[in-house]
């Protein structure tokens, strides 16, 4: 028998996001900024994602809402039981491409398809929700503007990058931070098929506010899976059907579930995690030229927090960032 919890505060639709005087102006910026990143990259490499430009793999899957979900998680995917088919793209979240050894951040992207409503970005009606996660329960920056000084100068250089960050944060400060990021990476990673992973910021669920995660669907680690994530991944897949559990964590009150400040971690203990979807990634032959042809498709696709019902838009000021940032990156990809 489960015990109550009883420090767990009830999910609250009073919640606002809060813009910056100079927010398009900020985000206007960002564009020069990741354009120059862009040039700088597609040189090297050719084109593609100006972040997560190595994938990992290309796969279909399906994704079951389930039944008996609370009233205030019944909104937009959610308000009804249904099973939907949907593409995954499994990667490396930096603007390189390297070894799987190399600490990064890890992306788990995926697109739901078959749906049709009102779409987030403001343009007419959607086909597909996206929900993009990382290995991470919060993001690295509080601001946009953090993260896009950080990673613009990164792809400069060593030299450029810590002349920004002491510039920025001072020189302690610099080394501080870091410090912080590379304690972060040195977090070991197991694989993408026995990870956490989340969407780290906000976005809303009707008139709430949620996070999302996703429970991994193999606790049996391989200890040579940095080898190769996705060998390793398809190894987990040869065994059977892999069941990922999709869970949303409610906004309770700003003080501990802040929308605003990405990199501040909801307590589970407040908020607790509810269990509303499963996302099935049945067994598949990647090699076969069905498989090959959807992962070149999903390769060629947008995947955007962006790309939503409008009862899903990205809530706070980083997810609004990413709305001018990757529209300017697909289309920079289909020029």
């Amino acid at each position: 028998m489960a015990l109550e919890n009883k420090t767990a505060a009830a999910p609250s639709s009073n919640w606002n996001e809060q813009l910056l005087p100079d927010e398009k102006k900020l985000h206007a910026n960002h564009l020069l900024a990741f354009e120059e990143i862009s040039k700088i990259k597609d040189a090297k490499y050719g084109k593609g994602r100006q972040l997560h430009r190595q994938a990992q793999l290309g796969l279909h899957g399906r994704f079951e809402v389930l039944s008996g979900l609370p009233d205030y998680a019944k909104f937009g995917l959610f308000a009804a039981p249904a099973t939907y088919d949907a593409w995954i793209r499994l990667s490396n979240g930096s603007m390189d491409r390297a070894s799987d050894r190399k600490p990064d951040i890890r992306g788990f992207s995926i697109k739901i398809l078959g749906l049709k409503g009102l779409g987030a970005i403001g343009s007419g009606d959607t086909d597909c929700q996206d929900f993009l996660l990382i290995q991470r329960p919060a993001f690295g920056f509080a601001t946009s503007k953090d993260f896009v000084g950080f990673v613009h100068h990164a792809a400069l250089g060593p030299g450029s990058l810590f002349k920004y960050l002491f510039s920025t944060f001072g020189l302690i400060g610099g080394f501080r931070k870091l410090n912080k990021l590379a304690s972060a990476l040195k977090i070991p990673f197991t694989g993408f098929a026995t990870e956490k992973f989340y969407t780290a910021a906000p976005l809303a669920c009707g008139p709430y506010a949620v996070r999302m995660r996703m429970l991994p669907a193999s606790t049996d680690a391989n200890a040579n899976a940095q080898e190769s994530w996705s060998s390793d991944f398809l190894s987990h897949l040869s065994k059977g059907d892999l069941q990922f559990e999709v869970q949303l964590q409610f906004y309770v009150d700003e003080a501990r579930t802040p929308i605003e400040d990405a990199t501040n971690e909801w307590p589970e203990d407040i908020a607790p995690f509810l269990t509303v979807a499963v996302l099935t990634v049945p067994t598949q032959d990647t090699e076969s030229s069905e498989g090959s042809q959807l992962a070149t498709n999903i390769e060629a696709a947008a995947f955007d927090p962006w790309n939503a019902l409008i009862e899903h838009r990205p809530l706070g000021e980083v997810m609004r960032a990413r709305k001018v940032v990757y529209f300017q990156s697909q289309l920079g990809r289909k020029a």
